[in-house]
């Protein structure tokens, strides 16, 4: 039933694997594809992936760094698998603990771990178990309550049957009889808490006598009785400092952990969270989590996103050992500063000069296009990586494609001839550095987008920016419109526009449009996203959180940020800078 069993390390070590019978194909491309996507790029919430025909299920072991791999056919249903991994993982550690504790490579290599009748036992306990949970066959009309009624049993009579109505009172009498006895009962254990409670508690400490009110008479006074320090008057010495302190009671951090009242319980609460050598529960963490997650939202990052990192971070911490003289919440704190980072900077890198350098050394364009939702600022910052492109020394040709919204083509003739008139022909030969390709309103926009990129070829242009009309999600023609312009152009990279000012409508935008171009698209690997420009982040001070959302929808990197209204106001994105931002109480 099962395809593949692997256990390695987090260094990338194999410890022990099994394949089923039959099975010939290699399992290393999708346990590499594992952690390419899931464990490399801090997506853990969920424990299970789909590569290909493949299902995989995994579990961290934090303690001892392990990861327990199981593989197995996508059309079956295992509903044993959960509690076999975690079988293995406990009779693994429990068998190979005093070699698993031993630090470095060389020495897990000398090692053999001679795991497989013990592993092949517990699959078959597993398999065995799930064939006895198989579900009860459904009873037939005769073996039902419904068959034993008569039509008598179902006529109501008037008078109806005394020795019924005197059974009945009686078991009133005795619900009664019951329902008294566990009242009296009842009210004796709350005497006795209440008994216990009062000779437990210390006696509250009492109020600070209150200021007397202040009388203001227009008559003539002395000055003693002007006199409102604490010499003469009856407030206690510091109280409207204690009054101040508490009006203006500073709000918790939400890093801090929850404080325990008492001397001695706060004291040695303290010392338990401090001194390590601890293992971190789910319990333990749990209140952290929580409040880390008002904290993600609260900053802008969508609340399923905000959700799926905390069971990220979590799966990632659980048994792992805490350090000396570290709480639960900086531990929790620097995970989740570590994952945000990760996030950030995901496993594919856009450098687009350099690609630009490597289509012309093979005597083509590069071709760029922009997508996003009505407003975002598609056309302001494909003006603005226009400029950057000159400045980089690049000739540039915009694709007017945006044929449905009014004053689209005039905008990006307003763009062209400013950044003419900025890098004057002269400067270049005589040679204009940026050209406009339109052919008006109403036509097909994949039409034009392959006619620009002809005319760029046989013009010796470096770059092509196809500019697109805006569209929201939810428009299947535009949709439609937009996978094919992509799928018939196969342009070199497309970029998504995005607010840094949308919260939860940043994933369904991403996936809504991944999910069109893949479901328009003419080839088996069909072209997503590669990469995202968000804009209008000069706005939003702290707020940060859009990034995150959108690069851990998409997976793919933000390549610029747009700061400002002039054309040098494009910047590439500092994740620690974010990651800092974010996570600033």
């Amino acid at each position: 039933m099962l395809d593949f069993f692997t256990i390695f390390s987090k260094g990338g070590i194999v410890l022990w694997c099994f394949q089923g019978a039959g099975v010939s194909e290699s399992f290393t491309g999708p346990v590499n594809a594992l952690i390419r996507s899931v464990i490399l790029q801090e997506r853990g919430g969920n424990n299970s992936f789909t590569h290909e025909a493949l299902s995989l299920k995994y579990k961290l072991d934090n303690e001892f760094e392990l990861i327990f791999v199981v593989g197995f056919q996508k059309i079956l249903t295992l509903t044993y698998v959960d509690k076999f991994i975690d079988d293995v993982q406990l009779h693994f550690r429990d068998r190979y603990k005093n070699e698993l504790v031993q630090k470095g490579a060389l020495k897990l290599l000398n090692n053999t771990f001679d795991f497989e009748d013990r592993f092949k036992k517990l699959l078959r306990e597993a398999e065995e178990t799930s064939k006895a949970r198989s579900p009860a066959p459904m009873r037939s009309f005769k073996e039902s309550e419904k068959s034993q009624k008569t039509v008598k049993s179902m006529i109501e009579t008037k008078g109806g049957d005394k020795s019924k109505e005197q059974a009945g009172k009686k078991n009133k009498n005795t619900k009664k009889e019951g329902k008294q006895s566990g009242c009296l009962y009842f009210i004796c254990i709350l005497f006795i808490m209440m008994i216990f409670t009062t000779h437990s508690k210390s006696p509250k400490p009492q109020k600070p006598k209150e200021k007397a009110n202040r009388v203001w008479d227009n008559a003539g006074s002395s000055t003693k009785n002007l006199d409102y320090s604490s010499k003469n008057g009856e407030a206690s010495p510091g109280e409207d400092q204690k009054n101040l302190e508490a009006q203006f009671d500073p709000v918790s951090s939400p890093w801090s952990e929850p404080s325990e009242s008492g001397g001695f319980g706060g004291m040695f609460g303290m010392l338990k969270g401090l001194v390590g050598s601890k293992s971190l529960s789910r319990e333990d963490m749990e209140p952290v989590l929580e409040k880390m997650r008002d904290h993600l939202i609260a900053k802008n990052v969508a609340a399923d996103i905000s959700s799926q990192l905390c069971e990220s971070v979590a799966k990632k911490l659980e048994g792992k050992v805490m350090g000396t003289f570290t709480t639960v919440a900086s531990t929790v704190k620097q995970a989740l500063q570590d994952s945000l980072v990760q996030i950030l900077q995901p496993k594919r890198r856009v450098d687009i000069l350099r690609d630009v350098m490597e289509a012309q050394s093979q005597r083509r364009p590069f071709v760029v296009t922009f997508c996003g939702v009505n407003g975002v600022g598609k056309s302001t910052n494909l003006a603005k990586i226009s400029y950057w492109l000159i400045e980089n020394g690049f000739s540039v040709l915009i694709a007017a494609c945006d044929t449905f919204r009014a004053g689209a083509v005039e905008q990006l003739r307003t763009h062209q001839r400013r950044l003419n008139s900025l890098h004057p022909p002269e400067k270049h030969g005589g040679r204009p550095v940026v050209q406009l390709y339109e052919k008006g309103y109403g036509k097909d926009a994949a039409g034009i987008a392959m006619e620009a990129i002809a005319y760029a070829r046989n013009q010796a242009f470096d770059v092509v920016l196809v500019d697109t009309a805006g569209r929201m999600q939810d428009n299947a023609p535009l949709m439609t419109a937009l996978a094919k312009l992509i799928a018939v152009n196969m342009p070199d990279l497309v970029l998504f526009v995005g607010e840094a000012l949308v919260g939860n409508e940043a994933v369904d935008q991403l996936v809504k449009f991944n999910q069109a171009l893949a479901d328009h698209s003419m080839s088996d690997k069909p072209r997503l996203i590669d990469g995202i420009v968000l804009t209008k982040f000069d706005t939003i001070d702290d707020k940060v959180g859009a990034a995150i959302s959108m690069t851990y929808i998409t997976g793919q990197p933000i390549v610029f940020v747009g700061t400002g209204q002039t054309y040098n106001d494009l910047r590439s994105l500092n994740a620690r800078a974010v990651v800092g931002a974010l996570m600033k109480a």
